[in-house]
């Protein structure tokens, strides 16, 4: 499987999108985008610039993932939660001018509050809120441009609904309000009054602001979901100290290739997979296996990137490096696992591609059967912005995605590996585990069960000092007993 990152998603239809594209580009067998991790796999056999193509043209990015020890550091940077700082900064900003407009619009005109005398006349407030606005719709553009972009293409994703219903109520409060100015011009402050009632501008700023704050949520909950990803990748050892004529020097580990002979010492991390070739050590392989107890490493053993040399200096030539040492193969099967789709997300999926359009024509069928129903526009354009607004697909299209992801990485961190997102769904209707001999299940750390004792009797006998029942204490150095007053009475090694 091919692996790509995609730019420019924000919803479960724009990754529906994309796999539509990708999909139907010859040579493809299969496709699969997250729009968790912002990633794509491909399965076939074509061409990558072909595939790429396909995503422009559907109005997104994307580049494939880089080769080699690159392709861990960049993973990573990609995981990088890089949206909810710009998400924030957007809101605080929307916010601000948000507050202004409520204060005006709602504040004074409702509650009374102070103001300046000019927001007495309706016209200039209105043209005040259609000002404050235009600000909160420029800080939040990216809802529009990716929303009418997206409408235009007929593929239209939840940024359409943000921006259909937040330029509706905008348009229709710019119509109310030239009609407010040829009626005060006129001198007919009846009408002026009338109109300047049904101003939804503070709707039209007040609907991209929700939304962000939803976007801000969402971009925090993904970034918490690839924490266990992100985790695995830290493992990953970012230098590397070559043995060369006799000689030491820490090098990138991007430097290290195959043959080279490394050095570890006590508590040093190894670089690559490798055999030993000098020194005697015991190595934590914990991060890998699972196994708490080191392995003991000699002459002719091998070791694996990641792991902790506990104790000895050893040497070893390097025999795995970049994206084919042990743990790059970790990181590859449980992203491999994020990018593929389980059963119940592609049923997820098809429901999210259709959902926008429905949303759209629902809002349309409102608006009409109110102003069939004999109501005025303006109550029959609130009712269908209203429907635009709280339909939300993303919910339904990300729900599955982030169970994945959690379900992955939560097991990659204890040991377990699916290399499927399908074979994660079965394993949650499984009743029955199997293990074979070799099969370990532990908690990762050794503890002490018992202590029996050789040659002396079980029970401690009372301390003389304070005639208090003495206590075992153990160590990986000695045993005996200990009083009450921190004294040993009884230790042997």
């Amino acid at each position: 499987m091919e692996q790509y990152s995609v730019t420019g998603m924000s919803c479960a239809a724009c990754s529906a999108r994309v796999e539509k594209a990708v999909s139907a580009v010859p040579g493809v067998q299969s496709c699969a985008v997250s729009l968790l991790t912002n990633s794509m796999g491909v399965e076939g056999s074509a061409a990558e610039a072909d595939i790429i193509k396909a995503v422009q043209n559907a109005g997104y990015g994307a580049f494939k993932k880089g080769a080699a020890a690159k392709s861990v550091a960049a993973d990573d940077d990609m995981l990088k939660d890089i949206e909810t700082p710009k998400l924030r900064k957007r809101l605080v900003r929307s916010l601000i001018v948000l507050l202004a407009l409520m204060y005006f619009s709602m504040g004074h005109m409702m509650w009374g509050f102070p103001a300046p005398k000019a927001f007495d006349n309706h016209v200039f407030l209105g043209v005040f809120e259609m000002l404050l606005a235009i600000v909160i719709m420029m800080i939040n553009s990216k809802f529009f441009t990716s929303g009418f972009k997206s409408l235009i293409g007929r593929h239209p994703n939840m940024d359409t609904l943000v921006a259909l219903g937040s330029s509706a109520s905008f348009g229709y409060s710019l119509a109310e309000l030239f009609i407010m100015i040829l009626a005060q011009g006129n001198g007919d402050n009846e009408t002026v009054m009338e109109y300047g009632m049904n101003l939804y501008f503070e709707s039209a700023a007040m609907i991209p602001t929700l939304i962000t704050v939803g976007k801000m949520l969402e971009a925090m909950s993904k970034g918490r979901t690839t924490d266990a990803l992100k985790g695995l990748m830290k493992l990953a050892p970012k230098t590397a100290v070559l043995y060369r004529d006799g000689e030491e020097s820490e090098v990138s580990i991007e430097e290290v290739r195959e043959g080279d002979i490394f050095a570890v010492k006590p508590g040093g991390s190894i670089p690559v997979d490798g055999v030993v070739v000098y020194g005697t050590s015991s190595v934590d392989e914990s991060a890998l296996t699972g196994e708490s107890i080191p392995v003991d490493k000699a002459e002719g053993d091998a070791v694996s990137a990641a792991t902790i040399n506990k104790s000895g200096y050893i040497r070893a030539r390097a025999t795995r490096v970049g994206e084919d040492t042990t743990l790059s193969q970790i990181i590859r099967t449980v992203s491999d696992a994020a990018a593929t789709k389980a059963p119940i997300a592609r049923i997820a999926d098809k429901v999210s591609g259709i959902f926008v359009p429905a949303v759209i024509a629902i809002a349309l069928l409102t608006l009409g059967g109110w102003l069939i129903a004999g109501r005025e526009f303006s109550f029959a354009i609130a009712r269908a912005i209203s429907v635009l607004v709280i339909s939300c697909p993303c919910a339904l299209g990300l729900a599955t995605p982030v169970a994945i992801m959690v379900g992955s990485g939560v097991g990659a961190k204890n040991g377990i590996l699916y290399k499927t997102a399908a074979s994660l769904e079965a394993v949650g209707r499984a009743n029955i585990a199997a293990l074979d001999k070799t099969g370990t299940i532990t908690e990762g750390k050794p503890d002490v069960t018992d202590i029996i004792p050789s040659g002396i009797t079980e029970r401690a006998p009372s301390c003389k000092g304070c005639h208090r029942k003495n206590r075992w204490y153990g160590n990986s150095r000695s045993h005996g007993l200990q009083s009450p007053c921190r004294k040993r009475t009884v230790g042997f090694s």
